[in-house]
């Protein structure tokens, strides 16, 4: 499910949210996800969204129709029982859209529900992959929206996400008053990483590609060819072009412009640079190279998304 998709389930009055809390009360992923969506339903009112919470075994106990239900633990969590787990998911895709947050993103993937689909694991969890959960495509983003199953890394990301639910469901305004409330000034982007998600995962046994990668976060302005890239990590440009596509699902080139890319967003959303200083900052010389590249892959141009901040 596309953003565009997601947000027709607003379309439901009233759209019923359950949380499936594993976990404890005070965790920063329970509270970072919780608190913005309760904001959201109390300026909204019961007519238009309804959130509730249930423990797993509350929640297998209950036949109502849910239209977004997230599995919610502390990555801190142990593991629901087996028997219990099944049934969860089961429940959990019942719902027209499903995911999970924190551990309950491994709990998913350990049962088979997010094979095939790209999921926002948390990256102290990397360890604990099995091979089936290995089956899902682990992101090491702060969460991921696809097809009908949502997912987040949990932490503080779980902020961020819920804000980002509220957007897609119920618009920017709503989102805005939210984040006043709670003193948020910017929203992270699902294409933003978590920051030690990839030496994590692949540190220990890929440290060409995790120095390949540091490389390239040390090299934004003035970007490094991918031979230069290949000899730095000491490794042949073919044996470079096999680890990125193995392991993240891209090339070199393309992995490192859409890194520029999303360093020059943040900055036209966190700084006053102009749109000419911000290309060129990220390793862009021609400004026309430089919008063509990022509507590429946002859907909008630069100015558009300086625009978008002023607007907020």
């Amino acid at each position: 499910m596309q953003p565009l998709e997601l947000s027709r389930l607003a379309q439901e009055a009233p759209l019923r949210v359950l949380l499936v809390h594993a976990g404890e009360p005070d965790a920063l992923t329970w509270s970072g996800l919780v608190q913005p969506l309760r904001l959201a339903a109390k300026l909204l009112g019961p007519e238009r969204l309804h959130v509730d919470v249930r423990t797993p075994d509350k929640f297998t106990a209950d036949q109502r129709l849910w239209h977004l239900v997230l599995l919610v633990a502390d990555e801190a969590e142990v593991a629901l029982r087996p028997a219990n787990l099944r049934t969860v998911v089961a429940r959990c895709r019942a719902a027209p859209c499903w995911g999970g947050v924190g551990a309950g993103v491994l709990w998913l993937a350990e049962a088979g529900a997010l094979n095939g689909a790209r999921a926002a694991l948390p990256w102290s969890l990397y360890p604990d992959v099995d091979m089936r959960a290995d089956q899902a495509l682990l992101s090491p983003h702060l969460y991921e929206i696809d097809g009908t199953r949502v997912t987040c890394c949990g932490g503080a990301a779980s902020i961020d996400f819920a804000l980002t639910l509220v957007d897609l469901l119920f618009g920017a305004t709503v989102q805005a008053q939210v984040k006043e409330i709670l003193c948020v000034d910017r929203v992270r982007g699902p294409d933003e990483r978590q920051r030690v998600a990839l030496q994590a995962r692949f540190g220990v046994l890929q440290p060409k590609l995790t120095e390949a990668v540091t490389l390239m976060e040390a090299n934004i302005e003035e970007p490094l060819s991918t031979d230069d890239i290949a000899q730095l990590a000491g490794v042949s440009r073919r044996q470079l072009e096999r680890l990125f596509k193995q392991y993240l699902g891209s090339l070199p080139s393309r992995y490192y412009l859409e890194l520029r890319l999303q360093r020059a967003r943040q900055l036209l959303r966190d700084t006053n640079h102009s749109i000419v200083q911000v290309g060129l900052m990220c390793g862009f010389s021609s400004g026309s190279h430089f919008s063509t590249a990022f509507g590429a892959l946002f859907g909008n141009t630069p100015r558009e998304e300086r625009q978008r901040k002023l607007s907020q």
